[in-house]
């Protein structure tokens, strides 16, 4: 079984070349102020310019403007677009119309009532993403990357009409069996890849997509 992964929250030109010799497939790059893992405009560009043509770069955003968009992609190369905030199904789709990238919606999930969230963007988001639900007391959580998951037993078996990634809590440990346990063909991994919020560690980067590999 080929599973795909994706280092979110680059920040450095070492972690992006070592997630790409190492066989990632995507890279992630975090607009968001209050993220440890956020990126300016320019280091977004200077890392994006950085990345091989196969590999796809993604602008992770949390309910971004019209405004924030345009500026961004004047500049930024970014393939995919990744929404991580309350963006309701028509704004996905006028996200996908105004810029032309394709969209992946993270669904937030700590529990199987939430997989029906899901139902409302399948036909509009062109990938999902299901993330561990932050909680709503008990610290200041971000959107994602909180190092968080859930039990990934409810999406096995689940049937999406688009590809669909699992991220939340995932660590070169754990991976194998997070992909064995909810069947997914890809991963996304940030704090798990960490050695503090918004630091990757290279030697853990490569762990983790020596695992993913072996599977």
């Amino acid at each position: 079984m080929t599973v795909t992964a994706k280092i979110c929250g680059v920040r450095e030109p070492a972690i992006l070349d070592t997630a790409v010799a190492h066989g990632a497939t995507e890279i992630g790059l975090v607009f968001f102020p209050r993220s440890p893992r956020n990126v300016t405009p320019d280091e977004a560009a200077a890392l994006s310019a950085l990345a091989p043509a196969e590999i796809t770069v993604v602008g992770l955003f949390v309910d971004p403007t019209d405004k924030t968009l345009d500026q961004l992609l004047q500049t930024v190369r970014l393939d995919l677009l990744q929404l991580h905030g309350s963006e309701a199904p028509g704004r996905v789709e006028d996200i996908k119309r105004r810029t032309g990238r394709p969209v992946m919606k993270a669904i937030k999930v700590s529990g199987p009532q939430d997989l029906a969230e899901a139902e409302g963007y399948a036909g509009i988001a062109d990938r999902l993403l299901f993330d561990a639900k932050a909680p709503t007391s008990g610290g200041d959580f971000m959107p994602g990357g909180n190092a968080l998951s859930f039990d990934w037993r409810i999406l096995s078996g689940q049937d999406w009409p688009c590809p669909w990634l699992l991220s939340g809590g995932l660590t070169p440990e754990n991976v194998t069996e997070a992909v064995r346990t909810s069947g997914t063909r890809g991963v996304d991994v940030s704090s798990g890849v960490e050695v503090a919020p918004g630091v990757k560690d290279s030697a853990k980067v490569s762990a983790f997509l020596a695992a993913v590999a072996a599977l």
